[in-house]
């Protein structure tokens, strides 16, 4: 029986101003529910969920939830370089959080080099669409994803719409990357971690085992 839990670890980081909903997402993806009311985020918030991306492989995939507030960014950043994915989002009903976007993608480009990160844009709160309540059109909308790299989706965590989706998104899309070569594993990064050890890791196992050989065998 395999007692493996999981054979890869993602850490995906939750990006947007303030207010736009990163957390009632993650708490809609992770536990299925939803609050009316809940507390902003201070400095950083983690969720854990698991994930199978095909048959067999099983990622863990570990969300930080950033505080969308200025005062607090100094502690948000330090989490920006060990991280494969963003869900880079904005509020469908408040343009300033979709004009913001494009600032808190550099911020991350700015820190991660030479790591990849990839990215899904989500219009959040579709659910003010229907009420007539939408500053942002999907046509803009989807052309700054173009520019970013990113596929677009619209979501609610109130209704649950797409939720589950957008999450679901960006992680399969990290697996592919990870298939093709676009990401790598490397020792000292913490955006994707095997079950299994890194060539570099057994390498360094093989030397160690190695010179305490040599040593024992010294007379």
């Amino acid at each position: 029986m395999d007692l493996t839990l999981w054979q890869y670890q993602f850490r995906i980081i939750m990006l947007g101003d303030s207010t736009v909903g990163k957390s009632s997402m993650l708490k809609r993806y992770t536990e299925d529910l939803f609050l009316e009311s809940i507390n902003q985020t201070v400095g950083v918030d983690f969720f854990v969920h698991f994930l199978e991306v095909e048959p067999g492989v099983r990622v863990k995939l570990q969300f930080w939830d950033t505080a969308g507030q200025e005062r607090f960014r100094s502690v948000t950043r330090s989490y920006y370089r060990n991280s494969v994915g963003g869900l880079l989002v904005f509020d469908l009903g408040n343009r300033k959080s979709f004009e913001n976007v494009q600032q808190w993608y550099e911020e991350v480009f700015e820190r991660v080099q030479p790591y990849t990160v990839l990215y899904v844009l989500v219009g959040h709160k579709s659910d003010r669409v229907k009420a007539g309540e939408r500053a942002v059109n999907r046509t803009e909308a989807e052309k700054l994803a173009t520019q970013l790299g990113a596929p677009y989706i619209e979501a609610s965590a109130k209704t649950g719409h797409n939720v589950k989706e957008a999450f679901e998104l960006l992680t399969r899309r990290i697996y592919q990357g990870l298939k093709s070569g676009e990401i790598q594993l490397r020792d000292g990064w913490d955006g994707v971690k095997s079950s299994a050890p890194t060539a570099q890791a057994l390498q360094r196992k093989q030397k160690s085992e190695a010179a305490e050989k040599n040593k024992s065998c010294a007379c």
